[in-house]
């Protein structure tokens, strides 16, 4: 659903805090972004010392990640990773490179062992003052959120995480509000990132709204938006489809190589140059998981030059 600019822009004048950038200010920024999935409670059940931690920090240190995102965290997770990256060295400014979102909150017999359950941002630079979204509510005791935080040091250009509902018929109302929110910060001149799983895969018709009609092969056609999903320009994997994100192949997708349902994407006229992403063979190294599994989703990390 696409809002026409002046009513963008009255609703980003009325409702969001951002900076409008010059465009002849703007300048190129290369940002790797690594994305996960974690499980927190499903398979790790709020462990902070099963090797969850400790697998994800030493990820996004090999990868040279910048903007890092979770979903399915239990908050003492989150203060762990943290810890973790600080004690690794990873953030610029240790003191202000972490956001949370609750999305369940904390109460007896809930996930986490009673604790708060959500998604994340980590930044390797500051991070501005976060805006915690609240989707359409889907029925269900979560309720879906969207995590976004500007960089200090390049006010316009903002990274968002989501974790859209798998209820189907709320799909297409809680899509609409990420990519309305999304439309809203590029009207008042904003660059944004967004990772998340959108339990949907890539030639979902519901995303047809998200994908540029560039994105146009036997995987993905019919495509009507106005971004790119870091993973849908590999010619060597499924192209416009892109890597299976979850751990266990499982011959689906419409080229029988899995599901993926875990997507960064970047709106196409702020991408310049060549972008990628890649998913990761899945962490095995959790204690008391079945076969060390650390996750049932695999970390997806995405490299793009924004303007």
């Amino acid at each position: 659903m696409w809002f026409p600019r002046r009513l963008a822009a009255v609703i980003v004048s009325s409702v969001l805090a951002v900076s409008a950038v010059p465009g002849a200010a703007r300048a190129a920024t290369p940002v790797t972004v690594w994305h996960w999935n974690a499980a927190g409670n499903t398979l790790n059940h709020g462990s902070t010392g099963n090797g969850m931690v400790r697998a994800a920090v030493g990820s996004i240190v090999a990868r040279g990640a910048t903007l890092v995102s979770f979903n399915e965290l239990c908050a003492s997770q989150y203060q762990s990773l943290v810890t973790g990256l600080r004690e690794a060295g990873w953030p610029a400014d240790d003191g202000n490179f972490a956001r949370f979102v609750a999305t369940y909150p904390a109460q007896t017999g809930g996930p986490c062992g009673g604790g708060e359950y959500g998604n994340a941002l980590f930044s390797k630079q500051p991070l501005g003052a976060a805006e915690r979204i609240t989707l359409p509510d889907d029925g269900k005791t979560e309720k879906r959120k969207m995590l976004c935080a500007p960089l200090q040091s390049r006010p316009g250009l903002r990274f968002c995480v989501t974790h859209t509902t798998y209820v189907d018929a709320y799909r297409a109302a809680q899509l609409d509000a990420v990519l309305t929110r999304l439309e809203a910060y590029h009207a008042a001149g904003d660059t944004v990132v967004v990772a998340g799983d959108f339990n949907l895969p890539p030639d979902a018709a519901r995303l047809n709204g998200y994908y540029s009609p560039t994105v146009n092969t036997p995987n993905n056609r019919g495509n009507t938006g106005r971004y790119h999903e870091l993973d849908d320009a590999d010619a060597g994997n499924c192209p416009g489809y892109g890597e299976l994100t979850v751990s266990t192949p499982d011959g689906k997708g419409p080229c029988g190589s899995g599901t993926k349902l875990d997507m960064i994407f970047a709106r196409a006229d702020r991408i310049s140059g060549a972008y990628a992403a890649d998913s990761l063979a899945p962490a095995t190294t959790c204690t008391g998981n079945p076969g060390g599994l650390c996750s049932d989703h695999r970390v997806l990390v995405g490299t793009v030059t924004l303007s």
